[in-house]
């Protein structure tokens, strides 16, 4: 008749799991610092023997030499990319997941790039997604890729969504060149690529670890397109919109 006549409770002591987490967090910290302290030597010594290189160039009128040290002016390059690499990835999972708001998200992967005369356009108003800390850099990669491989004919970036089922589908379109079909999955490998090969891998990892997928279907010759898929409960309509 609506009266309360018990309760019952479960409780249950996680105090080994609770000291597990910390000494796990603490390993991982500990990590971290290694990482970043041998990362930061690394790139001393190739700032050095970048240097050195240089000064080679200057002493030899040699052709044969002068196309040895080039090449090794290379192979110093893609080692400090690929190092320089290790600071982003050593962050991945790090933090929990949190909310981000997609416009914004985009408008702030803008701000560390150059797209000239390329018009990037931002249309997910109001659309929050549940993301690793790091969900910016998978917005920085998608416009980085469109500027640096769109072709001279790009002119526009465009992010929209729309829904698939239950899922949110973010698609990222531009108007250039597009990617071959024997490259759309071979493209978010490690090492793939004709600069670093690890800015898409990366952005798949960091989607991967709330479960949103990514995958390249656009037409070759007509552009690229990437459709970034939420699965539900991973997105929420925020009710509001903002570009800052």
């Amino acid at each position: 008749h609506g009266t309360i006549t018990g309760v019952m409770g479960i409780s249950r002591d996680i105090t080994q799991r609770r000291q597990a987490e910390e000494a796990l967090s603490n390993v991982n910290k500990k990590l971290n610092l290694l990482s970043s302290i041998t990362r930061h030597d690394i790139l001393n010594q190739l700032t050095a023997l970048a240097t050195y290189l240089d000064l080679s160039l200057d002493y030899t009128d040699n052709d044969t030499l002068r196309d040895f040290i080039g090449k090794e002016q290379k192979i110093a390059e893609i080692i400090n990319r690929e190092i320089s690499f290790t600071r982003d990835y050593q962050d991945l999972g790090v933090r929990a997941p949190v909310w981000h708001h997609v416009n914004g998200t985009i408008t702030s992967a803008l701000r560390s790039l150059i797209p000239g005369n390329v018009k990037v356009i931002a249309d997910v108003p109001g659309m929050e997604v549940f993301a690793d800390a790091l969900f910016e850099k998978v917005f920085f990669n998608l416009i980085d890729n469109a500027l640096r491989y769109g072709g001279p004919n790009l002119s526009t970036v465009r992010f929209s969504a729309y829904n698939k089922g239950t899922a949110l589908v973010i698609t990222c379109e531009d108007d250039g060149t597009g990617i071959p079909p024997e490259e759309k999955k071979r493209i978010f490998e490690q090492g793939y690529g004709n600069h670093t090969g690890l800015g898409l891998f990366l952005s798949r990892e960091i989607l991967g670890i709330t479960g949103i997928t990514i995958a390249e279907t656009g037409t070759f010759g007509a552009g690229a397109r990437f459709e970034i898929t939420v699965p539900e409960g991973m997105y929420r309509l925020s009710g509001r919109d903002r570009t800052e």
